[in-house]
């Protein structure tokens, strides 16, 4: 039989100032996974009392952001005037649409202290007449997100609807975001509930697809959605993302994501020249920014 195993990435590191990170995507021989263009695993780091995650207000246009925190606490601020602690296993979704600008920093309260920071940021890409729509933040408790189990299997949709049920994170296609945990080996044949384009990336543990065996640090893509079955060897903790791509390629620079380049072209003048109608300052972190990247050699964020 032939693999469903379409393609595998290997995560690479990735500097965002102070901080490394373990990027999936984006990846030069995919661009996206459905709606998702670009991913990024935080840590586990285990940062001492003069370390701390500092990543300055920063410009997004034309996609969303959506940040999910497995352990320590990232401080949110932007320019829509939102303040507040993101903790493990609650969601901040962020549409940039048309211009946004934020910030990451560990909180003032434990910036002394040893402190512990491990998660994934994902940027999911806006359909095509949404792109420069006003920019909008969202919370959502981690009591808020659909949990359930099967057969010895949790799961948690994140983000998105399947199986009839949906995450009340307010997304703009058709998606899905889904964390799978086991304690002991178990089948999982999820494929029937699943569309367009899926990815999985193993958090830890190892999975068994056709045979292969699979652990941390991949990001698996499917060659078909609907024969997505795989097996957990023992304690496994997985994320299934994924969904229906867009029609209209998407173009990257940076943190702007665009299916028009000319938008991707003013907004580097409008940061470049510190244009505050296209990105106003954010309350109360508003002493510095990350400056424009040379085109020829930049990193996002």
């Amino acid at each position: 039989m032939q693999s469903n195993v379409g393609l595998i990435i290997e995560e690479k590191a990735a500097n965002i100032g102070n901080f490394i990170v373990g990027r999936l995507l984006p990846f030069r021989q995919k661009r996206a996974v459905g709606p998702f263009l670009f991913i990024d695993h935080m840590g586990p780091a285990c940062l001492k009392e003069h370390q701390n995650l500092d990543v300055p207000p920063h410009p997004h246009i034309g996609l969303s952001t959506l940040t999910y925190l497995f352990d320590g606490a990232i401080f949110h601020r932007d320019s829509l005037g939102n303040a507040i602690e993101i903790k493990p296993g609650a969601v901040n979704w962020m549409t940039a649409g048309k211009g946004v600008v934020h910030s990451e920093r560990t909180p003032e309260y434990l910036r002394q202290n040893d402190k512990y920071l491990h998660g994934l940021q994902l940027w999911i890409g806006l359909p095509k007449h949404l792109e420069q729509s006003e920019p909008s933040f969202f919370h959502i408790d981690k009591k808020d997100i659909p949990t359930w189990e099967e057969h010895g299997i949790s799961y948690k949709l994140i983000a998105g609807e399947i199986q009839g049920k949906k995450s009340p994170v307010p997304v703009h296609s058709p998606l899905y975001f889904i964390e799978i945990k086991t304690e002991t080996t178990q089948k999982v044949t999820i494929g029937d509930k699943l569309f367009g384009e899926v990815g999985m990336y193993v958090l830890n543990g190892t999975v068994n697809i056709e045979n292969n065996n699979y652990g941390s640090k991949q990001l698996l893509v499917a060659k078909n959605a609907s024969l997505c079955e795989f097996e957990t060897n023992g304690e496994t903790t997985l994320y299934l993302f994924g969904g229906e791509a867009f029609d209209e390629e998407r173009f990257m620079f940076w943190n702007f994501v665009s299916s028009d380049k000319s938008l991707l072209e003013q907004a580097k003048e409008n940061w470049k020249n510190q244009n505050l109608k296209a990105f106003p300052k954010i309350p109360n972190d508003d002493k510095e920014f990350v400056p424009l990247p040379e085109p020829k050699n930049f990193k996002n964020k």
